[in-house]
This record gives C-alpha cells, structure tokens and sequence, in this order.
C-alpha cells in the first residue's frame, strides 16, 4: 500500500535540497546565504563557514565574515575563493569582508539559466523517487490482500504526490526568477 508519510521521508530531503540550491543563487544584494554552499578545512575536517564564524550585512553590498577562532582566518578566505561563487574575500585584521558587486543583466540571464539547471536537476531527483516508490508499489502485485485495483489507487496517489511536489518546485523557480531579473 501506498504510504504518505514514506513518500514525504523520501521526497522531504530532495525538496530541502532544491530549496537549498535555489537559495544560494545571488540576487542583487549580499545575503549570508551566498555562502552557504563555502567549506573551510577547519579541525582536520571540511566544515560550513556558518559552523565557524559569523555572516553579517552591514550594508546592502557587503558581507562580513567574523571567524570565532581567529587563526581560520586563511581557511575561510581560501574557502570562499574556491567555492566558485564569484567573490573575492579581503582579510581586514581579524573579520574578511567580500563586496558583492551589483548584477549586470548578463549575470541575471546567466543566473536564470543556473536556476533552470538546479530545478531541473531537482526534478530529475524526484522522478527518480517516483520511479523507486512505483517499483515498490507494482511489487505487490499477487500478494494476498493486494488487488488490481488496490495498485491503481496507490499509483495514482503516488502520482498526486509527485505533481504537487513539481507544482511547488515550478512555484520556487518562477518566484526566484522574478527576483533574479528584478532590478
């Protein structure tokens, strides 16, 4: 039998996971989200810069990076500078501070065809749920207590599901689009 709460266990994290790819994409201001996606070597482990330090705006062009423990200073600066998101850190005593420059309208289109990317990557990772909860579900076929009928319902329902799911994800896309383009 088809069950909700599995299906949501499974398709939460990829949900999470396209919301998270979606978030990261710039718009015109600097937001600590940008760098969520940065990882520093810290303690002989690879770690998310928000586990060591602090991300503040100061103003609508700036983030400020005030690391708790300031000898990863090094690590966060050549963290942010491999992270591939076009931003260069300055190390100014113990904080760094990265200019997010304004976004030309060739960066917009390039940010909207990065966005299409990620929600169709995130698309194909539902499909792919879909198609793992469809081969369970059509497994059941001759089992005692499983009819026809019973598979078509829990097929169905499964397809409900993931057309929600694709509904929410063409929601996302269409309201971080708006944003990108939004001057």
């Amino acid at each position: 039998m088809f069950e909700t709460q599995k299906f949501s266990q499974v398709s939460g994290p990829v949900m999470e996971h396209i919301r998270a790819e979606v978030a990261s994409l710039r718009t015109g201001g600097a937001s600590p989200q940008l760098l969520d996606s940065v990882r520093v070597e810290a303690y002989g482990a690879q770690m998310r810069v928000t586990e060591v330090a602090a991300i503040t705006v100061s103003d609508p062009t700036l983030l400020v990076i005030s690391p708790w423990d300031k000898s990863l200073l090094g690590a966060i600066e050549k963290g942010v500078q491999v992270a591939g998101i076009n931003l260069n850190p300055v190390v100014d005593g113990e904080i760094i501070r990265i200019s997010v420059p304004p976004l030309t309208a060739e960066g917009r289109q390039n940010l909207v065809k990065t966005l299409q990317k990620k929600i169709e990557e995130g698309k194909v990772a539902l499909r792919q749920v879909r198609g793992e909860m469809k081969k369970e579900i059509e497994a059941q076929k001759g089992q005692a207590g499983v009819s026809e009928d019973d598979i078509k319902a829990d097929l169905a329902k499964l397809e409900e599901e993931v057309k929600k799911l694709m509904t929410q994800v063409d929601e996302m896309a269409a309201a971080k689009q708006k944003e990108l383009m939004k001057v």
